[in-house]
């Protein structure tokens, strides 16, 4: 595997962690705007997770990779990301999805005790184009 390198996010915590994955999707945008996309199409993303925090967990982890993966691949991998219930009302474009991605992971991080933070999610859809999310302080709960 080709190590990737991405943007990093400025924080002022001790510890952060990146986790790579990927999940074969399809999707359409039911736009004219969105030219060929109009039409059923799939992609394998690439995803990466930038989590932080100051508090390792009872194991000293942030959290667990396999958590991370767990809750995207299971969610996302071999499906129509329209119909999803969380892109009902908006297109499934990879700007929302990485959204949708952190929304996940941030709320999988706010049930553990030691309460990360998910600072970045970026979605690569194909070789050549990807989408950074970084999430709003105010974002945090």
């Amino acid at each position: 595997m080709m190590q990737q390198f991405y943007p990093s996010v400025p924080h002022g915590f001790r510890f952060e962690l990146n986790k790579d994955m990927n999940f074969s999707a399809a999707h359409f945008i039911p736009s004219k705007d969105a030219g060929q996309c109009q039409e059923m199409h799939g992609h394998t993303y690439f995803v990466n997770v930038t989590i932080g925090g100051d508090t390792v967990d009872a194991s000293g982890f942030l959290i667990d990779f396999k958590q991370i993966k767990q809750a995207i691949h299971k969610k996302y991998d071999h499906s129509v990301l329209n119909n999803h219930p969380e892109f009902k009302d908006k297109f499934p474009t990879t700007e929302l999805l990485a959204e949708q991605i952190w929304q996940t992971i941030q709320d999988l991080l706010m049930a553990t005790e030691n309460k990360p933070f998910c600072l970045q999610v970026i979605v690569r859809e194909t070789p050549t184009s990807y989408v950074i999310y970084r999430p709003r302080k105010e974002d945090f709960r």
